[in-house]
């Protein structure tokens, strides 16, 4: 969660509750279930850590006062490093859902780029499993995990595919 609060807040700096309507906004119907709080409690240990800088500002006659919190550079360090991450041993694939929409807002990374990464890291797992999965030498029942991690991991190629789809479909819009 850390991660994509900060990749939110590189774009332009925000208040809690714009950070949490852009997530809204990216997860769709997944996310009316994110807890508000989280949000609030997230930029509060962002701050400790040194990684987001607050500031408060006056609300208008029927708003209330906010604080607005916007990236260190060791935030946007953070940021930077998160994006070229191609970790996929347990993905979450709302936080990389959330990794695409935020780079491509903020226009910190190619989000097909940022999926072609993930693919190639896939297959390379895909590829691992099944040798192992081909070794005669495997028992049979230690057989069904390796043939349980193939399907998820061609089930995981399938959403990326989906994604360029989608992505590269966005790309075309915007230079139309």
């Amino acid at each position: 969660m850390q991660d994509v609060v900060l990749a939110m807040l590189a774009k332009e700096p925000a208040h809690g509750y714009e950070l949490r309507a852009r997530m809204r906004d990216a997860l769709g119907p997944l996310g009316e279930a994110m807890n508000a709080g989280q949000i609030y409690v997230t930029l509060t240990r962002l701050a400790k850590a040194g990684l987001v800088t607050s500031r408060h500002c006056e609300g208008l006659p029927d708003r209330p006062d906010r604080r607005v919190y916007a990236l260190t550079p060791a935030g946007q360090e953070r940021v930077a490093a998160w994006l070229s991450e191609v970790s996929w041993p347990r993905p979450d694939l709302t936080e990389f859902h959330l990794k695409l929409v935020a780079a491509a807002a903020a226009r910190l990374a190619d989000p097909i780029a940022l999926v072609d990464a993930q693919r190639r890291e896939v297959l390379r797992r895909l590829r691992d499993a099944q040798r192992a999965a081909l070794d005669r030498a495997v028992d049979p029942v230690a057989g069904l995990l390796l043939e349980g991690v193939v399907l998820r991991l061609r089930a995981d190629l399938d959403w990326l595919e989906a994604c360029e789809r989608t992505w590269s479909g966005r790309a075309r819009e915007v230079r139309a």
